[in-house]
């Protein structure tokens, strides 16, 4: 452990001493602090009370910056890392920078190519526009996070190059490929585009992207014993040979008022079987005060003839800029023999299941 602590004291060291060569350089260290309480009306059996973190963001920090190289070039690049707030531990085991870790060149009439470890457009993209996301709320991202809408496992991608245009006329497009790092052209190969569009009032995105040997914790994540003839007991992971995941959709605001919408639908393939993970998401946010907000939610999502149905209500009040007070009810049901499993909770006994997170975060 201690050689992990040591380590991002020695890169903040490192940056420091080049900010201060480097006149023309910038440099942020930011980070998220997210803790609270939670009661769960099924959790395994039975009703518990629970120590939650990451509800309204996700618990991280990092440091970001750039270099201005003269004529609208830049260098930049991001350094950021998962952990949790009530128990200190990294989100992923072994790896500091487990979140992003890129570096690269970006052009003001053109755009920015970088290239590390990074997320693809389905989180980038449409991911604000989840239930989830406009709520801020990550137990109300959809079951087992297979869309990739919320940051976490499998949305990471290492070893990739990734483009992001600068708007045109309200329009920006990316593109990115997972390399494989084998002999293979094809194992572990991923490749992402986007496309977002701004007009007023109206924001709308796309997203499509292929995975090869993508693994999913189905069991964990939809409370599934099996899938597609594999043995999902005692949480054993499923890992699909080909994955397409695609999604659309958008919001509108009016005046204090923003509705959104969106749909996706990822098709997991394995040894010749195939089965479409489809969910339709929409809700309305409102700005009660400058210091008070309200939204509701609802997603519906279907897979091997099975559903999850969940709806959410978010209240958030800020103290400053920096810190918020929330509390969030989501209630949650399953059919056709599906368990009910609100995603950082964990499985229901039963196809129902209703949770109620309160708690503070913070943003430096």
């Amino acid at each position: 452990m201690k050689q992990y602590l040591f380590a991002p004291a020695c890169v903040a060291l490192s940056i420091a001493s080049l900010s201060s060569a480097y006149a023309q350089s910038s440099i942020t260290l930011y980070g998220s602090m997210d803790a609270g309480v939670g009661y769960v009306s099924n959790l395994h059996g039975s009703h518990a009370f629970i120590a939650e973190q990451g509800t309204f963001q996700a618990d991280r920090w990092g440091i970001t910056g750039t270099e201005d190289l003269g004529s609208g070039l830049k260098t930049v690049f991001k350094l950021e890392s998962g952990f949790s707030t009530i128990s200190g531990a990294m989100s992923s085991a072994g790896t500091i920078f487990n979140r992003q870790a890129y570096v690269g060149l970006s052009k003001n009439d053109i755009g920015t190519v970088t290239l590390g470890r990074q997320t693809d457009f389905h989180f980038e993209m449409l991911g604000p526009l989840s239930t989830a996301q406009s709520l801020g709320d990550f137990s109300a991202f959809h079951p087992g996070n297979v869309d990739g809408l919320a940051n976490t496992v499998p949305v990471e991608l290492s070893n990739t190059a990734k483009f992001v245009s600068r708007p045109f006329a309200g329009l920006t497009i990316g593109a990115l490929y997972g390399f494989t790092n084998s002999s293979s052209s094809t194992t572990g190969r991923t490749i992402s585009f986007g496309a977002t569009y701004g007009y007023g009032p109206l924001k709308l995105a796309a997203a499509w992207s292929e995975y090869h040997d993508r693994t999913f914790n189905l069991a964990g994540g939809l409370g599934l014993d099996a899938f597609e003839g594999v043995n999902l007991s005692h949480g054993a992971p499923f890992v699909a040979d080909s994955v397409r995941n695609a999604g659309i959709g958008g919001s509108y605001q009016w005046g204090q008022v923003q509705l959104h919408a969106l749909v996706t639908q990822v098709r997991i393939e394995r040894h010749g079987e195939a089965q479409n993970y489809r969910t339709i998401d929409g809700g309305v946010n409102v700005q009660v005060t400058p210091a008070y907000s309200v939204g509701a939610g609802a997603w519906t999502t279907m897979l091997s003839g099975k559903r999850w149905t969940q709806a959410t209500l978010a209240n958030v009040y800020s103290l400053s800029k920096r810190t918020q007070l929330y509390v969030d009810v989501m209630v949650e049901r399953a059919s056709s023999g599906a368990v009910a499993d609100t995603l950082g909770i964990g499985a229901s006994s039963s196809r129902s299941q209703t949770g109620v997170l309160a708690g503070v975060h913070h943003f430096f």
